[in-house]
């Protein structure tokens, strides 16, 4: 069993390495990380049948705009936490017992779960499909959970051969993942006795419960996103607030000549997004300079703990925000040059038809920027428009949509 066991915690580690792509990517180490994992994801995202693994199900580079979704999104940053400090408190606790001598641990959250570790990481795990919501990660999730239980099936057979009947009238009673009374009450909603086809089964559900709902999740954002459209082009706004003014200023921002040319030699679809100048999650989009590949700006740490603890305040506010006295006066932080939004153009792969703006956000869509374009809002002034490669900050590495 051990060769077997290696390749599990192998797996386990493989999705935490997944999971925290996002910490790795705002890192100095990201032209490392993507170097052996982007060809993976660019494996996964030549073959409609596999594409869907590298897109994302909730929203990461807009503020959630609605207050379930942003529940969801603090959801994930407990649930990491919450997890994560039950795995580390729960292994203090068996490692005390072990160099203490104290024997098996079957205290604290021992005394009814029998493997609390698991279930912390596996919560931890959930919170982590939140933060970084790839549907890679939440299918990896469903495979690590299978492999926890077989992890945990092995290891009481070997600690009922060493301990016998005393850890056998432990296991009657208390819980695998969860208090008994409730795994008894789940037990019971499938009314089939082999354990084998009964456990079998509820890993499928499990599987199928957590894509499933990944995918419904992502349906239900991209039908609240705050989209704009006049038909020929759609709006995504960063912030849900702005939507309101572009319903009055978009119709007369396509119109400057400088962006009416542009779009004039476009074809196909095209989708806008708008945002604050400074907006600090811009390279995802496109490569509108090195300021904003994140990698490059020396603030992981500051990075990481918004994305945990203050998870709306870098799309709420961008860079100003997380580095107060930041602010550049012309993006209307308090400056004197009106509000200026920062549009970046991308044309979309669609030729045929013009579709429902939802449309422009399936995952078969390519996207592709072509210009961006600073304007001051209020007053209808182009302060800055220039051409962009195909590429986002990150080259060819998939990026959120949303």
């Amino acid at each position: 069993m051990k060769q077997p066991k290696a390749v599990f915690r192998g797996v386990i580690v493989l999705y935490f390495v997944i999971g925290f792509e996002i910490l790795i990517m705002i890192s100095p180490a990201a032209g490392f990380f993507y170097a052996a994992f982007n060809p993976f994801l660019l494996s996964l995202a030549q073959s409609p049948i596999t594409r869907w693994l590298t897109a994302f199900f909730l929203p990461h580079m807009i503020s959630p705009p609605d207050m379930f979704l942003k529940i969801v999104r603090v959801a994930g940053s407990v649930l990491f936490l919450v997890g994560g400090a039950m795995f580390l408190l729960c292994a203090g606790q068996v490692y005390y017992h072990k160099f203490a001598g104290k024997g098996v641990a079957l205290g604290g959250l021992y005394s009814r779960i029998r493997h609390p570790q698991y279930l912390g990481l596996g919560l931890a795990g959930i919170g982590l499909s939140i933060l970084w919501p790839r549907f890679l990660v939440i299918a990896l999730w469903a495979v690590m959970a299978t492999l926890y239980f077989l992890l945990a099936k092995d290891e009481e057979r070997r600690m009922l051969g060493q301990f016998g009947e005393e850890y056998r009238w432990y296991m009657d009673r208390t819980g695998m993942f969860l208090p008994r009374g409730v795994e008894t009450t789940v037990g019971s909603l499938l009314p089939i006795r082999n354990t084998a086809i009964r456990a079998a089964l509820l890993l499928l559900f499990l599987f199928a419960g957590t894509v499933g709902g990944a995918f419904a999740l992502r349906a239900y954002t991209v039908s609240h996103l705050p989209l704009w459209s006049d038909g020929s082009a759609t709006a995504l706004t960063i912030l849900p607030e702005d939507l309101m003014m572009l319903a009055y200023r978009m119709p007369s921002v396509l119109k400057i000549p400088e962006i009416k040319a542009r779009l004039e030699r476009q074809t196909g679809s095209i989708l806008v997004y708008v945002m604050p100048k400074d907006y600090v999650m811009q390279g995802m989009i496109a490569d509108t300079g090195g300021e904003w590949q994140l990698y490059k700006r020396h603030h992981t740490i500051a990075m990481i703990g918004d994305w945990i603890f203050h998870p709306f305040r870098h799309l709420e506010g961008g860079h100003a925000a997380m580095h107060p006295g930041a602010a550049d006066e012309s993006v209307g932080h308090g400056g004197g040059n009106g509000m200026v939004r920062r549009m970046i153009f991308l044309r979309m792969n669609r030729q045929s038809g013009q579709p429902e703006p939802a449309d422009l956000f399936g995952i078969n869509v390519r996207r592709s920027p072509v210009f961006v374009a600073d304007v001051d809002i209020h007053n209808l002034v182009l302060q800055d428009v220039r051409d962009l490669p195909a590429e986002t900050g990150w080259g060819r590495v998939p990026t959120p949509t949303f």
